[in-house]
């Protein structure tokens, strides 16, 4: 029974390096060894609309500052005003 079981364990080491060395080699051909199925071919793509995008005209905003005296309890106090708008540019 010894001499069976050694048969076996070393046609097992011979299939382990036999397939160990098989298949990284086969990952260098470019056809594969394995069928594959056939690609599914797309209906071709219809064109899409273009779009065209008309920007509104720029904007921008005009400021005016100036200086206004303000009377604090603590004494009058030159305070910075601003006003701003959007104007079309």
């Amino acid at each position: 029974m010894e001499t069976n079981s050694a048969t076996l364990a070393v046609l097992a080491v011979v299939a382990t390096l036999v397939l160990g060395e098989a298949l990284p080699a086969a990952a260098q051909y470019d056809t594969p060894l394995l069928a594959q199925p056939p690609e599914l071919t797309l209906p071709p793509s219809r064109v899409r609309n273009r779009i065209e995008i008309n920007p509104r005209p720029l904007l921008y905003r005009r400021c005016i500052d100036w200086y206004e005296l303000q009377h604090r309890p603590s004494g009058t106090v030159l305070y910075p005003q601003m006003r701003c708008w959007w104007v079309r540019g």
